[in-house]
């Protein structure tokens, strides 16, 4: 289904820069520094509470709610809430008013937590994993001021759903941006202008733009009083959480624009049901696939596949594609991603023939005989991949998993190939915390062994890169958590 829209939301700073003249309070601290705040001691933060210390890593079991394990060292803020240390909201020494603010967070399953720019303006974060309509209470989610006019029963938070749920998995590192504009007063202390989230980006996606702030949330320090300026507030007291990487600095209101700034009209395409599109796709490190093939599925969780290489490329949960770059005017054959987007590794042959399990791994077909033989679709228009490698027949199923949260595969092998293996996956690192079970690329997604006719992975060393290589004898079934 092919739709064209346009987006309309004011991304023009010029009504609130104007807001900066003589007369006003400024929103911006003296005191406050700017920069990469550091995570060696708890120094940075003022009477943090027992549930919060300093670690140099984080984990979850997907199995076990409401907890993540620490790892010794330091850079990364944890918080553990249990009977013991019971969980408390943590505050900045240094206070802001106009902020960017960028950091990594981990949820742990089932988690609930929350950014507040100046102690008073929450953006929401909750373990959403899979949630395919967000409200304001999901991840990325701002809430405003508590409704206590709705009838008995139905009070809760007005407030901002975001435009996507673009959430990972629990147990994983989400990155989030945020651009803040501090709410502005005269020089009698009235407030002349509300405070805005400008932009906030949840793992590459805009969830949020332009959204005017009519007042603090509920629970917001100083009893809802606004100010000028504020400490940054996580919240602590719902929930187990992890925070490295933490970021602050100055608004840059000079950001450059995009083809919708400059009136283009943008070609989306959505996936109401189940829905492909050949096109070239641009990957990591502006890698070009030319034989592409998008598959996308109403479950918002969709994927490239790369016929040259018998390979999934990409994931990603959020709308479907963006074929503006295809479609528009002479275009260049290429559609974009329109989601939180998990990179699978550099290109490779999914199949590769070696010697040992420690040769290095197929870099091209010579003497594979690889040939692509296109796809079938099901009665679902859902495709089995098919190509030839080393004299035998390969089927590729790959399929959205219940409640969206990722892709089952399922490789099939019509003939036996002495020395076949298939790489499942590559990475910075690759950890197994449990069996079958394996968190790849410094904890960027999961992948789940669920039949491997018996053999065993190998967790090797690649070109610069952690490489998890089984042998394949005629199936292999896993699924990517994401």
């Amino acid at each position: 289904m092919l739709l064209r829209s346009k987006n309309h939301a004011s991304r023009s700073l010029m009504g609130i820069l104007c807001l900066c003249g003589v007369g006003m309070t400024v929103a911006h601290s003296a005191a406050a520094q700017t920069g990469k705040l550091p995570l060696q001691d708890l120094s940075a933060f003022r009477e943090p509470g027992q549930s919060w210390s300093i670690t140099s890593d984080a984990s979850a079991k997907l199995d076990n709610p409401h907890v993540l394990d620490a790892v010794a060292g330091t850079g990364v803020l944890f918080n553990m809430p249990d009977k013991k240390h019971p969980g408390k909201d943590l505050f900045s020494s240094a206070e802001f008013g106009d902020a960017d603010i960028e950091l990594d967070y981990m949820m742990a399953p089932g988690s609930n937590s929350g950014i507040y720019l100046q102690g008073r303006y929450e953006i929401q974060l909750l373990d959403s994993w899979g949630t395919k309509a967000p409200k304001a209470g999901d991840n990325g989610g701002i809430y405003e001021r508590w409704d206590d006019s709705r009838p008995n029963g139905l009070q809760g938070y007005d407030g901002h759903a975001p435009r996507v749920n673009a959430s990972k998995a629990p147990g994983t590192w989400q990155h989030i941006k945020i651009s803040f504009i501090a709410p502005r007063f005269d020089a009698t202390g009235k407030k002349i202008a509300n405070a805005r989230m400008l932009l906030v980006e949840l793992n590459g996606v805009t969830i949020q733009e332009n959204v005017e702030l009519m007042g603090p949330t509920r629970g917001a320090i100083g009893g809802g009083d606004e100010k000028a300026t504020g400490p940054l507030r996580l919240q602590g007291d719902h929930g187990a959480v992890a925070f490295r990487n933490i970021v602050i600095n100055k608004p840059d209101v000079s950001r450059p624009s995009n083809e919708r700034d400059r009136g283009v009209d943008p070609i989306l395409v959505d996936a109401p049901v189940n829905t492909l599109l050949r096109s070239f796709m641009d990957v990591k490190d502006n890698y070009r696939i030319v034989h592409a093939i998008s598959v996308g599925s109403p479950e918002k969780v969709h994927y490239t596949y790369d016929l040259d290489k018998g390979m999934i490329a990409q994931v990603w949960r959020g709308e479907f594609l963006d074929a503006t770059p295809m479609w528009h005017e002479r275009g260049n054959g290429c559609s974009r991603p329109r989601g939180a987007v998990q990179f699978l590794g550099k290109s490779y042959f999914t199949l590769g023939k070696l010697a040992s399990p420690q040769a290095a791994w197929t870099t091209d077909t010579t003497g594979s005989g690889f040939r692509p033989k296109g796809y079938v679709l099901d009665e679902n228009d859902l495709p089995t991949f098919r190509y030839q490698v080393y004299g035998t027949s390969v089927s590729d199923v790959v399929r959205v998993l219940s409640e969206g949260r990722g892709i089952h595969r399922e490789l099939s092998v019509a003939a036996p190939v002495e020395g076949l293996y298939a790489k499942l996956a590559e990475g910075a690192a690759i950890e197994n915390p449990s069996k079958d079970l394996y968190v790849i690329d410094g904890k960027s997604y999961y992948l789940q062994l669920e039949d491997a006719g018996g053999e065993k992975p190998v967790i090797r060393d690649g070109a610069g890169v952690k490489e998890l290589i089984i042998p394949v004898r005629s199936k292999l079934s896993y699924s990517i958590l994401f």
